[in-house]
């Protein structure tokens, strides 16, 4: 793929990515991707991973099911062994490639994904509930305040 650059571009259900739909609300949908292969100006062969997917993610903030449109734009550098990672450019991440050469473009696209998620997915339409954001009550006068349990302790070190 890398020497003849081959280009692939489809649709994959957001369901056949069995990893991803651990972290989602609802695997319904699909990721269009593009997957482009070569080499670099210094002979390091990449793949470019194009994918934008809509996620149905829970909101931290109103436990509410959301959609956040995902977009993926990355280089990954194809890399046999660990110690080849130091030799990529700046801004190419590592992808391990198998001893046999394979890749698994479904994989890619999965991990890539995976990466993308927020740590904390919140809803930018969201709205704090009224009990959040609700004015704090008026202070309470002295006479309702209720006993403080450590006014026995103050009085016996007065003593």
């Amino acid at each position: 793929m890398v020497s003849a650059r081959r280009s692939f571009q489809g649709s994959l259900p957001i369901a056949a990515m069995p990893r991803l739909c651990e972290a989602l609300a609802d695997d319904a949908g699909s990721a269009t991707y593009a997957l482009d292969f070569g080499r670099d100006e210094y002979g390091t062969a990449y793949v470019d991973v194009r994918v934008q997917a809509p996620l149905w993610l829970v909101c931290q903030r109103t436990l509410e099911p959301f959609v956040m449109p995902v977009t993926v734009d990355s280089r990954l550098g194809l890399i046999r062994s660990e110690r080849d990672e130091s030799a990529l450019p700046a801004g190419v991440e590592p992808l391990l490639v198998a001893e046999d050469d394979k890749l698994s473009p479904v994989d890619v696209i999965e991990d890539e994904l995976l990466l993308a998620l927020p740590l904390v997915p919140v809803n930018p339409d969201s709205v704090l509930p009224e009990e959040v954001t609700r004015p704090p009550v008026e202070a309470i006068s002295t006479e309702e305040r209720p006993q403080n349990p450590f006014a026995v302790l103050r009085e016996l070190k007065k003593n």
